[in-house]
């Protein structure tokens, strides 16, 4: 079988069917995953072992196909003339599988993502640290991607991108733009943020905050100059800052309490939602770090923080509850699907 040409041919129908994932495992026909659905694609024939390893050998280099052996699963990055993925090789119950989220080519803008206004204004920060967190696959890297292109536009910076793999690739405006590729320009995220102290960084984006030396690094470097993009696996913002100080040991969480309350400009909690015309849609939450939020963090009060929100729309703040009864009520998501995405549904039930 000609491998290449198979994977063409799934990439064509991942792009004609505004598909958002492939999978592809030995014992099963292709999949994709359209408006958050797994669709099988029943006219394909079931990838066999020698499939799938030679449709890895196209998807991998050297160095990766070494770390699969090693480590049993790999991320990696792969381009075609029409699109780029990011990808994930893993072994299940002994057999391979493959699993490729769809980067799309163009960054959109805040405005065709549907994304509120307010975020432009955490982009024109001079310094700081600003979040957006939610479970795996609701849009927080196409967020940061629409945020950093704006910067890019508008501002000459330097800045600095460490992902694991690279997603978005950019192309430099106004701004200079460096890409670096964890396990390829840098042995991990740690290393890529310190070294970034010596190369003239003024704006970072951090792929992922996966410990504490790459949060403490990340804080550090928004407290002394730099504004500092990253995500988070979270669901709120008042769950944000509790992982953020329980991931120290006791001894280092006040310390690193009362630098978040300083360098901290919001936290961005997203989910996206089956819309009732097709495809999805976003609903969120907003943080904004002003007086009263530093303070609760400061004081070990974060469980209040969700009233701030609440409260404080007039400064900006957004409550999910609110964004999910306004999609609602005009009609582009149902009543059910609010409810689902809803962490406390009795607060959204007064609003509906």
């Amino acid at each position: 079988m000609e491998y290449k040409k198979l994977i063409e041919e799934l990439i064509t129908y991942v792009i004609q069917e505004n598909a958002s994932d492939l999978h592809l495992s030995e014992g099963r026909v292709p999949y994709v995953r359209t408006s958050g659905s797994l669709i099988p694609l029943a006219k394909k024939d079931v990838l066999s072992a020698e499939d799938m390893k030679g449709l890895i050998a196209e998807f991998l280099n050297a160095a990766n196909l070494e770390r699969l052996e090693r480590d049993r699963e790999v991320d990696f990055s792969y381009s075609s003339a029409t699109s780029r993925f990011r990808g994930n090789v893993f072994y299940r119950q002994g057999k391979l599988a493959i699993a490729l989220r769809l980067i799309p080519k163009k960054i959109k803008t805040l405005a065709e993502l549907n994304l509120p206004p307010i975020l432009e204004t955490f982009t024109r920060k001079p310094q700081g640290f600003f979040l957006v967190v939610g479970p795996i696959g609701q849009g927080k890297s196409t967020t940061l991607a629409a945020m950093i292109e704006m910067i890019n536009q508008t501002r000459a910076e330097h800045i600095m991108t460490i992902e694991d793999p690279i997603e978005y690739v950019y192309e430099s405006k106004k701004s200079i733009i460096d890409q670096r590729e964890v396990l390829v320009d840098a042995p991990d995220f740690h290393s890529a943020l310190t070294s970034m102290f010596r190369e003239d960084i003024d704006v970072c984006l951090v792929g992922e905050m996966r410990d504490n030396n790459t949060i403490s690094t990340a804080v550090t470097a928004a407290e002394t100059g730099h504004l500092v993009f990253s995500t988070l696996h979270t669901n709120n913002a008042a769950q944000t800052i509790n992982r953020i100080i329980d991931s120290f040991p006791s001894n280092q969480q006040d310390q690193i309490r009362v630098q978040l309350a300083s360098s901290l400009t919001g936290i961005f909690s997203q989910r996206l939602i089956p819309r009732i015309s097709g495809g999805l849609i976003p609903a969120y939450e907003l943080l904004i770090n002003n007086n009263a939020v530093s303070n609760l963090i400061r004081e070990k009060r974060i469980h209040e923080i969700q009233s701030v929100i609440e409260t404080s729309s007039n400064e900006g703040m957004i409550d999910m509850n609110r964004s999910l009864a306004e999609l609602a009520r005009a009609g582009e998501i149902s009543v059910e699907s609010a409810y689902l995405n809803s962490q406390t549904p009795k607060t959204l039930e007064r609003l509906i």
